[in-house]
């Protein structure tokens, strides 16, 4: 690629990150980094009565959890800054001058009384309101008004915006890196504000202005802002500035395929569709998060790259490095990606395997001392290893493993009724008997003892280890029992057969 690349992220501040915007933030940083560019963060907050306080941290804190930093934007590399549009307000004003000056744009005094007249009107004649070429000039604005009405106007007070002039009779001929060709009729295009009565800018202005001036080479953004691609591209030409390249990305669809995927399918299906955990600090309606649900975070974004984009082979598990070096747009997905809950668990099964015992110890350690074990390191690391197989989440770890640390109180009714029948507690004391006088306790050397015992007694096999599992754990459940015997050591392995007998027989 000839030309610098510099993409950006610009979410607005309106409440917590949806991994959707996870995952544009995600293309683009992959993007950047493959050609050695920079990944730009920019706060859009023009929209001041929809922002929220915490919102602008928590899109932070959640790149930074997602491992995909960005090189600039607030308080980091101010290279164009400042990143937050608020603090840009006063240079918008300029450009939409401009704009009036240069004749693509001009001042519309119509307030909403007259625009929701309008749109009643032609609602009830089965018609659509679109404020353009073909009505613009008989409206309330500069064009149908002398220039000294207008001057009267802004000099009494009236509010107004700043509409653009969408050209007329033009088919326009656009290119976006994923989609191909796109033509668009002018004519069924609204003119937009771009400038509105509070002073501050719309998105479409602002966002032209800054990607402009940021020197942003490519716009990866998400579906929904196809449908503005056409005004941007025309903003662009009415500037007599270069456009960046223009690529949009499939939506996130529900897991039943149809549809975007929202919070309230999250609320109701049970997964999570933010990275981290956010409370409305509003109503104090906690939303659940990817990490304080025990996902890996390199997990969570394999998951996320996959979600319209794929390799072109069969792998699925990839480092962010890996990802790094095969992503392209050239990959990405024209139609909407299901989401499944149950694919996002696979991948974290799938990276808790890679993770060494010691670092999964690190993890499971603070649940241990919730419950009020106290064990060491080693000790704890050991049942890690015999246990994460079974295990998706270091959550699933205490449940999987808790007869290693407690003396079973309880054991399954099903499997008691099973495996506990006439002459088992004989055969469970005189297994007692043999187990204590085992002298070197490995789990190795316990199995061959044992298994010589029960081929001398010339007895099925099952009729031993299903009543000593269900002995020792409580449950038809547990990794190799003579681990698990090591573990717990002779003197607690033989109370809990004694124990077992005293209960089941």
């Amino acid at each position: 690629m000839t030309q610098d690349v510099r993409v950006r992220f610009a979410p607005s501040p309106t409440g917590p990150l949806h991994i959707g915007g996870v995952r544009t933030a995600l293309f683009n940083y992959l993007f950047a980094k493959k050609y050695n560019g920079t990944f730009v963060l920019r706060i859009e907050d023009t929209d001041q009565t929809r922002y929220v306080e915490n919102a602008e941290q928590y899109i932070i804190d959640a790149l930074e959890w997602s491992n995909i930093p960005f090189d600039e934007g607030p308080n980091k590399n101010e290279k164009f800054g400042p990143y937050r549009q608020s603090e840009r307000k006063d240079l918008y004003k300029q450009y939409a001058d401009q704009l009036l000056k240069d004749n693509w744009a001009y001042v519309a005094f119509d307030t909403s009384e007259e625009l929701d007249f309008h749109r009643k009107n032609h609602e009830e004649k089965g018609k659509t309101f679109i404020y353009n070429w073909h009505n613009r000039e008989k409206l309330n604005n500069s064009l149908s008004l002398s220039s000294e009405e207008v001057q009267a106007k802004i000099e009494a007070g009236d509010k107004y915006v700043i509409r653009f002039k969408t050209p007329q009779d033009e088919i326009l001929v656009m290119n976006d890196e994923i989609r191909g060709e796109i033509k668009i009729d002018t004519n069924v295009l609204d003119d937009k504000v771009l400038f509105k009565s509070d002073g501050m800018p719309t998105y479409h202005l602002a966002n032209i202005v800054d990607d402009h001036l940021m020197e942003i080479s490519h716009v990866i953004r998400g579906e929904e802002w196809l449908p503005s691609m056409a005004l941007h591209i025309l903003l662009y030409r009415a500037f007599d500035w270069s456009a960046p390249k223009f690529a949009h990305l499939p939506l996130i669809l529900k897991p039943v395929g149809k549809g975007k995927l929202s919070k309230r399918d999250g609320d109701k299906l049970g997964f999570p569709v933010f990275p981290l955990e956010y409370t409305n600090e509003k109503t104090g309606d906690v939303s659940r998060g990817y990490k304080e649900d025990g996902y890996f975070a390199d997990a969570f974004i394999n998951m996320l790259a996959l979600l319209g984009w794929n390799p072109g082979t069969e792998q699925e598990i990839f480092s962010l490095e890996e990802l790094t070096q095969v992503f392209d747009l050239d990959r990405v997905s024209k139609s909407g990606a299901k989401f499944s809950p149950d694919k996002t668990k696979w991948f974290n099964q799938q990276y808790l395997q890679t993770k060494t015992d010691a670092e999964l110890t690190d993890l499971f350690l603070p649940i241990l001392e919730e419950k009020g074990i106290s064990v060491a390191k080693n000790n704890a690391e050991k049942v890690v290893s015999l246990i994460k197989e079974r295990a998706t989440f270091v959550s699933d770890f205490w449940d999987l493993s808790n007869f290693f640390f407690e003396t079973p109180t309880e054991y399954d009714a099903k499997a008691s009724k099973k495996s506990w029948k006439e002459g088992t507690a004989e055969l469970m004391q005189e297994l007692s008997e043999v187990i204590e006088g085992v002298s070197e306790f490995s789990s190795v050397n316990i199995e061959t003892i044992v298994k010589e015992w029960i081929t001398s007694k010339e007895i099925g096999f099952g009729k031993v280890m299903q009543p000593l599992r269900l002995s020792l754990v409580g449950a038809m459940k547990g990794p190799h029992l003579y681990d698990i015997i090591e573990f717990i050591g002779k003197q607690e392995t033989i109370n809990r057969i004694k124990t077992s007998i005293e209960k089941l027989s």
